[in-house]
């Protein structure tokens, strides 16, 4: 039997509404995050549209990310509230892990200063929390908030933590590898880069793949304009920490050599470019990604870039827009201010016999 239009009206609008976002107003106090809010940004990172670090929170990033999902699957592009993706391949959005002995080998201490760092033969993360919030692409408000009383700064091998339910940064299965292989069905890719809006986007033709927030220069150090070429990747690289290059560009004998690992400057994955010193790399600092400024490169989450080089490849086109750096004034030194002469003395006054007869 055939209903008609009247009754099958309310239907579709029940079926539209239940897919819409629902974004309290107010928000409730940070860090409590949104379940609506968080299963988006789950689900927009696993399809590597990356909202950056996961909060359960409306953002920026969490804008950006929705909106070229959209772009990239022909929907109309949205704000986050007026979202109604189908977000039910996230039937869940928590789950739990247990940490293992085996996690402790990458947790140790990181010392602040890179002539001390570059005694090291590895650079861990600094605690067990930092382990799971780049494990889980997580804020750390976040897992504190939502394992409420366990002590996140006290975990120990044998504790279930609740985390989101995402595909867990695996940093065990990374070794050494000096240049990736190169994937020649890759090579006619294009990332093409925003500097000022700190995205990163993997085109193939005029299909978008992937889209993921970065970090790039600014100022003095903006990130370089123009069109390159993937040089090599590199698979948990060391970095020459030179001072003088970092700061102006220009390389010093006064560097040191700094050891892999996830607190490695340049995180877990470097893309060299063929312009001397830029790429496309990690960092240890995921949580700032697109709220800082790099020294010229692009940075981008550990979490990210060990996806990102599974869909490019040495040879691929990078295309730089944004603004140049701006000049560094030019110093002029101040001449020292010259004190005045001093004031010759007075002459002494002379009475009236003294100038009659001219005596001094």
């Amino acid at each position: 039997m055939k209903l008609p239009f009247i009754l099958i009206l309310p239907l579709l609008l029940a079926v539209c509404s239940a897919s819409a976002l629902t974004i309290p107003d107010p928000l409730p106090k940070a860090p409590a995050p949104v379940d609506d809010i968080l299963r988006l940004q789950i689900f927009l990172d696993t399809q590597l549209f990356g909202p950056g670090k996961l909060d359960g929170r409306p953002g920026e990033f969490t804008t950006k990310a929705l909106k070229r999902y959209q772009h990239a699957h022909g929907l109309p592009e949205t704000e986050v509230a007026d979202s109604t993706l189908d977000l039910s391949s996230v039937p869940e959005i928590y789950t739990t892990y247990t940490i293992r002995e085996e996690d402790l080998k990458f947790v140790g201490e990181v010392p602040k200063q890179p002539s001390a760092q570059s005694k090291k033969k590895y650079l861990p993360y600094d605690s067990l929390l930092e382990f799971l919030t780049e494990r889980f692409h997580s804020a750390p408000e976040l897992l504190e908030f939502i394992n409420k009383p366990l002590k996140m700064d006290a975990l120990k091998p044998g504790d279930v933590v609740k985390v989101p339910t995402v595909q867990p940064f695996v940093i065990e299965e990374l070794t050494e590898i000096a240049k990736l292989p190169q994937v020649p069905e890759f090579v006619n890719r294009v990332i093409k880069i925003d500097t000022k809006e700190k995205v990163l986007d993997v085109w193939d033709g005029d299909k978008l793949l992937a889209s993921l927030p970065i970090t790039p220069g600014s100022g003095h150090l903006a990130t370089p304009p123009g069109t390159w070429r993937i040089l090599g990747i590199t698979q948990m690289p060391t970095f020459r920490w030179d001072k003088s290059v970092l700061e102006y560009g220009v390389r010093s004998s006064n560097s040191y050599e700094l050891p892999i690992g996830p607190n490695n400057p340049v995180g877990v994955m470097w893309i060299g470019l063929n312009r001397p010193g830029i790429g496309i790399h990690g960092t240890n600092s995921p949580q700032n990604i697109g709220r800082t400024s790099s020294h010229g490169c692009m940075r981008t989450a550990n979490w990210d870039v060990v996806r990102l080089v599974k869909l490019i490849t040495q040879g691929m086109t990078v295309i730089i827009e944004g603004p140049p750096a701006t000049p560094r004034p030019v110093e002029v030194a101040k001449a020292k201010p010259v004190a005045p002469a001093p004031a010759p003395a007075p002459e002494p006054r002379r009475g009236f016999f003294s100038r009659l007869f001219g005596r001094k």
